[in-house]
């Protein structure tokens, strides 16, 4: 309504025109979104029969994991019917309003939906008893507590009871049999006799006899902690946001996990990959709504066209997707890995999302080539599929002409150098035990790891295959600032977008030139040709410091709420850890530096840190206005 419009009305005592927002029609639409969702849980099921995986045990029926699964669809099933009839009279057209709606609230509901099997399946994340050095204090999980701080530390222990903990904590969840125990110590069992009188220790040591399967019931455990609400959340968005980010410490036990909900974890990944709403705008597509979705899911400045090219290239991009997934899976099977291995980490691949179903990633197979296979396929996930699709018609030059591309492909050369020169100089690739350095060896080692990482993290993958965490302050440095660059527009990666920090220097260039040539007047161009969205230069330093207020907000909320227990006996390091972790989450990345780094999880966080990562990585895979409106009066009710 005109202004002038609104005084008459306001000077006749007339109320304005309110356009709510079409309740029904999002609930139709949202259904659609819990039907899809639980129909792709089907194909987790066989796994809990036939999962296997590299040099693995070929387990019995998983019937937790199974019929988790099982109760998870029904859930979908029936929230999606309910949903889908509450909104089956209407008919109007989707606008962008709740286009964008829909955007947000089905990244909701994935994440909640999503939750279920690992909640369900009584999933473990972490053993109760956290451990340093001998010298350092002992963290004991409170299971019987709903503090903020979730563990108590102790004093440090004797150096004799402590060797035993240790050995307990090294077994993971199996635990030690008594004749394995006493060769650590002979009065292991007495000492853990002591222990146990203690209330602290009472609830986390288990003897024979105790609780848990009956291969492991002759053995001394220590209890492991169940995922908890925040942590199934936390791996469903980190799943569906392509982060992958993890709360999971032992991946290839399978009384932890069970199979079928770790392919349904690595699942997520695919659906996620090229977004939930470009997967399924052929049918929620509508008007104007097709594109909305679209720029939400894939933000740069080359989505324009009609309703049917939209639909088009939605199709096309699920389908290049897809062929890709599939020709990986078939390469990944014929380079030794399993279907369950090649499936999972496919899907984590060309998601860019970085789950994977062994604790070490990648590093598990320690195969070269395996490696050069993914990076490879990494790359491509990272490069806006439109340059692909110009490749498969014969056309590279496209490629190599596209700014952007040639931006991306640029940074990954020169930051691989940089951290291969580095981590030379420094000895980060050294494999010799004895000291003695083979330079031939290290130079490849330096190429083979170096170029794997960079393109994992610019790529938002978080692959992993050497603990990065350990080199040298300039390699950790130059990875953490990679993590706020990302993939080109129209990819599976995440982060920022090259395209955004191109046309950020060219803003730059240019706001420097008026300051000291205030009449000239230069139009931003890109690829020779000038951009004729006005708006532009706007929408792009809004954006930047969107992203740099939530940063900062969020890494300040962190490092004053979150308890120091959190860091163990390495609280000095909270500054730097609690920055990669905000970033590593923001930027769709996993693994940060520190306690978050490629060897440590986030299971350690308390629920309200994790809750609120779960926030990050929505925001930074739906381009925060998606989900930042949501929380805006007037969105919902415009006048």
């Amino acid at each position: 309504m005109h202004r002038a419009h609104r005084r008459d009305a306001h000077e006749l005592g007339l109320r304005p025109h309110i356009r709510i927002m079409n309740v029904p029609l999002l609930a139709k639409h949202l259904g659609t979104v819990c039907l899809l969702i639980g129909a792709t849980m089907i194909f987790s099921l066989p796994w809990a029969k036939f999962g296997h995986r590299q040099n693995g045990p070929t387990l019995q029926f998983e019937a937790n994991g199974f019929y988790a699964l099982l109760y998870s669809m029904v859930i979908c099933f029936a929230v999606g019917s309910f949903l889908k009839w509450y909104g089956r009279r209407a008919k109007a057209e989707i606008f962008r309003k709740e286009a964008m709606a829909i955007v947000g609230l089905s990244w909701v509901l994935a994440t909640v939906l999503g939750s279920l099997p690992f909640r369900l399946s009584e999933t473990y994340r972490s053993a109760s008893v956290r451990i340093s050095d001998v010298d350092g204090p002992v963290q004991i999980f409170a299971f019987d507590s709903f503090k903020w701080v979730q563990w108590h530390t102790l004093p440090a222990m004797d150096a004799d009871d402590f060797a035993v903990v240790e050995a307990l904590v090294n077994a993971g969840a199996t635990g030690m049999p008594p004749e394995k125990l006493i060769e650590i110590r002979h009065d292991a069992v007495e000492r853990l006799q002591r222990l146990i009188a203690e209330p602290e220790w009472y609830a986390v040591i288990l003897f024979p006899n105790d609780e848990g399967p009956v291969s492991r019931r002759d053995n001394y455990r220590l209890r492991w902690v169940r995922m908890s609400l925040a942590d199934a959340m936390f791996e469903s968005q980190s799943g569906f946001s392509t982060t992958g980010a993890t709360v999971i410490s032992d991946l290839e036990d399978p009384y932890l996990i069970s199979h079928c909900v770790l392919f349904w974890r690595s699942s997520t990944h695919f659906l996620g990959g090229l977004g939930i709403i470009v997967l399924f705008v052929v049918i929620l597509g509508q008007g104007s709504a097709g594109k909305a979705m679209m720029r939400a899911e894939m933000p740069g400045p080359s989505k324009d066209g009609s309703q049917s090219r939209m639909q088009h290239t939605a199709w096309l991009f699920a389908g290049m997707y897809c062929g890709l997934n599939v020709v990986l899976i078939f390469i990944l099977w014929l380079l030794g890995l399993t279907w369950f291995d090649a499936i999972c980490h496919a899907f984590g691949t060309m998601a860019t999302g970085g789950f994977s179903t062994y604790n070490s990633s990648v590093g598990h197979f320690n195969n070269p080539l395996l490696e050069f296979v993914i990076i490879l396929f990494m790359g491509l996930a990272g490069t806006n599929f439109t340059l692909l699709y110009y490749v498969l018609q014969l056309k590279p030059g496209r490629m190599f002409a596209d700014i952007e591309w040639r931006t991306y492909f640029g940074l990954i050369l020169i930051v691989t150098l940089l951290v291969m020169a580095f981590g030379l100089a420094y000895g980060d690739f050294s494999d010799s035990p004895d000291g003695e350095r083979s330079w031939g060896q290290e130079a490849f080692n330096s190429f083979r790891y170096g170029l794997f990482q960079v393109v994992a993290i610019i790529t938002t993958t978080g692959f992993g295959t050497d603990d990065f965490d350990a080199w040298n302050d300039f390699g950790r440095g130059v990875l953490f600032l990679l993590m706020f660059v990302g993939g080109c527009s129209g990819s599976t990666g995440g982060g920022l977008k090259v395209i955004r920090h191109v046309l950020f220097v060219k803003i730059l260039k240019l706001e420097i030139e008026h300051s000291y040539h205030p009449r000239v007047i230069r139009p931003l161009k890109m690829g020779g040709r000038a951009v004729e969205d006005p708006d532009l230069r706007r929408n792009i330093l809004v954006y930047f410091c969107l992203i740099l207020i939530i940063f900062v907000l969020s890494w300040l909320f962190i490092i004053t709420v979150e308890p120091d227990a959190t860091w163990g006996n390495d609280s000095q390091h909270k500054l730097l850890d609690s920055a990669t972790a905000v970033a590593a989450t923001l930027n769709n990345i996993g693994p940060g530096l520190g306690t978050v780094g490629a060897t440590q999880n986030y299971g350690h966080f308390s629920g309200f840190a994790k809750m609120l990562y779960v926030w990050l990585m929505m925001l930074g895979r739906v381009e925060i206005f998606a989900i930042v409106v949501l929380f805006v009066p007037d969105f919902w009710r415009s006048r």
